[in-house]
């Protein structure tokens, strides 16, 4: 038993936000799931490094270079076969967690984060063509995203909405799992295997928000955990709806808020500080490995997400009386990861191409 099995213990289960298939063949996987790594979350910036700074992928390039694959396509087929890969080790999990633990994390492509048709029919192609019934299908909760959320939902995918950092986003993609849950029951289609979770950002939030305050100010590093703190007091509210409770009657499972970005950005502060204070029931925290290495070290297990909430309200109103603006700062990380994540694609699907033209040349 590690800390890791005792932080699920309390509610919290512990993902991985990394995928290398180096780690899917050397066996270090398995082993990261045997210190209690329950789950895998991956995005375009995670391919584009795992790709570009190792040589996993160069056989798999080698033999689609003859074809008429184009970069994209290369793409999709190296990162299927990774989340098809770590599907399987982690199904265990899985089938041990009634379903709840035990999923990997597919996004779609970041050109579609505005594109809520695109997204729509995306969904279900990507969930048949991975062919797992462990994996997430990751929507961005961007406007365009809500409906595409409440469709795929609807559609029977399991969806990881990502990118989430203001309390209106977290509010309207819970209300669009509702929506898409309510309209399968309505065509008479079972809702208790259909699981979402809800990835609310978090040191991004203090990033943004300690540029904008003076040095020593006493609201540095507050920012994020009090905004986490007030989501997951709505998320309470939303479960505890009579609205919520009849899907629940049928079998429905909660959307869980999941904390992302949670790798410690300032060195001042403690490097488990995003895991230490946001523990508790119907969570999970996805960790970078250096972040996971040191919760295990000196991490502190203690139900917290739901302490000091009063303080987390002082905070944000203090804030905004020192003029910060958490609605524009959330809207801007929401803007700016999107951006990103487009960004870290189409460097991935450059290296990519580049392999490929070698290998042409070759």
């Amino acid at each position: 038993m590690t800390k890791l099995h005792d932080l699920a213990a309390a509610g919290t289960s512990p993902w991985l936000d990394n995928i290398r298939r180096g780690w899917l063949k050397s066996g270090e996987f398995k082993h990261m799931v045997d210190d209690g790594v329950v789950g895998v979350t991956s995005n375009p910036t995670i391919f584009q490094k795992a790709i570009a700074d190792s040589d996993d992928y160069d056989d798999t390039i080698a033999s689609l270079a003859g074809t008429s694959a184009s970069a994209e396509d290369v793409f999709f087929e190296l990162a299927i076969e990774d989340v098809r890969e770590a599907a399987d080790q982690i199904r265990p999990v899985y089938d041990g967690s009634g379903h709840l633990d035990g999923f990997v994390s597919f996004e779609l492509p970041p050109k579609m984060a505005n594109d809520t048709a695109a997204s729509i029919a995306a969904a279900p192609d990507f969930f048949g063509r991975i062919g797992r019934p462990n994996v997430y299908i990751k929507i961005p909760g961007t406007a365009e995203g809500v409906p595409a959320i409440e469709g795929s939902i609807a559609a029977g995918i399991n969806i990881n909405v990502t990118l989430l950092f203001s309390l209106a986003q977290y509010e309207a993609i819970h209300m669009a799992y509702i929506k898409g849950l309510e309209r399968r029951l309505a065509a008479h289609q079972p809702i208790s295997d259909v699981h979402s979770v809800a990835s609310f950002f978090v040191s991004r939030v203090d990033t943004a928000v300690d540029a904008q305050l003076p040095e020593g100010s006493p609201l540095r590093g507050k920012a994020a955990v009090a905004n986490a703190k007030l989501a997951y007091q709505r998320f309470g509210e939303i479960v505890a709806s009579d609205r919520w409770q009849r899907l629940a009657a049928e079998g429905a499972t909660v959307q869980r808020t999941l904390w992302a970005s949670t790798g410690t950005k300032n060195p001042e502060y403690s490097d488990v500080l995003y895991v230490d204070e946001l523990i508790g029931p119907d969570c999970v925290n996805t960790m970078p490995e250096a972040t996971i290495a040191a919760f295990m070290d000196h991490g502190t297990v203690a139900r917290t997400v739901d302490a000091d909430v009063e303080e987390a309200h002082a905070t944000t109103a203090a804030l905004a009386d020192a003029g910060v603006s958490l609605d524009a700062v959330t809207h801007k990380l929401e803007v700016d990861g999107v951006s990103s994540f487009s960004d870290s694609f189409d460097s991935l699907i450059g290296t990519i191409r580049q392999s490929l033209d070698a290998q042409h040349a070759a």
